[in-house]
């Protein structure tokens, strides 16, 4: 009798499981890339979730969702930078840009080769969100968003700009490679802009914008270009009480 159970249960899997495994999206779902991929597993909510950006090592990231009203609108982002309280160091050497740092929960950056490993399978838009400490918010948004990799010196491509209010501070960084304080690859011949601006980003000569620069609460007229400015709106001496900056796949073309 007992075997007879067994045989019917066992033949019963083994109709299911094949249908089972046509059901599933396949290896995205177990290691998904990145948050485009987490929402499209079930998970509508933001908040911090495990990515696989080289499809093995995991990464935690967290994932901007959207309104519940418009996730597939404005949701799907997947967050690589975000300043909030100023309870994180972001003068930091190459190696911790390059790695990632931070509380993934709060303030933190996701790290230069997991920008590489993402963007370089998938085509990217960027938006960066800012927000100043009277309540006001404002975005830039670009259309094509990538990096390079290490041996280039993780060098930006950056596009398409869509204004939201915040002005294009991002245009000179186009084509430019990571500078940190203790790697300068930036394109000024005098200054090492990392140095000089407590920062570190895709430097020029030297910057419109420099998200990773000191936490300043606000205006400081004392203080020239080294917070966490956004030159087009508040200009040089405001550092910003919210900056994000986030990733989603551009939609294949039908």
């Amino acid at each position: 009798m007992i075997n007879m159970v067994f045989s019917v249960f066992f033949g019963f899997w083994t109709l299911l499981l094949p249908l089972l495994v046509e059901s599933t999206p396949g290896s995205q779902e177990l290691f998904p890339t990145d948050c485009s991929d987490v929402f499209v597993n079930g998970h509508t909510l933001s908040g911090v979730y495990t990515i696989y950006p080289t499809g093995e090592t995991p990464v935690q990231v967290y994932c901007d969702m959207g309104c519940w009203e418009s996730l597939t609108e404005d949701g799907n982002w997947t967050v690589f930078q975000r300043r909030m309280d100023g309870s994180v160091n972001f003068y930091r050497p190459w190696e911790h840009y390059k790695k990632g740092f931070g509380n993934k929960y709060g303030e933190y950056w996701l790290g230069l080769e997991n920008l590489y490993q993402l963007t370089r399978k998938r085509k990217y838009e960027l938006k960066v969100d800012l927000q100043d400490f009277d309540g006001v918010s404002v975005y830039a948004r670009y259309s094509s968003f990538s990096v390079e990799s290490e041996a280039e010196g993780y060098k930006l491509h950056v596009s398409g700009f869509i204004n939201g209010g915040a002005g294009n501070s991002m245009a000179t960084n186009n084509g430019q490679k990571f500078s940190t304080f203790d790697k300068e690859q930036d394109t000024h011949t005098q200054l090492n802009c990392a140095k000089s601006y407590l920062g570190a980003f895709w430097y020029s000569q030297c910057h419109n914008t420099n998200p990773n620069g000191i936490y300043l609460w606000g205006r400081d007229d004392s203080r020239y270009a080294i917070g966490n400015v956004w030159q087009h709106w508040k200009g040089y001496h405001y550092g910003l009480k919210y900056i994000s900056m986030k990733i989603r796949p551009v939609p294949v073309a039908q």
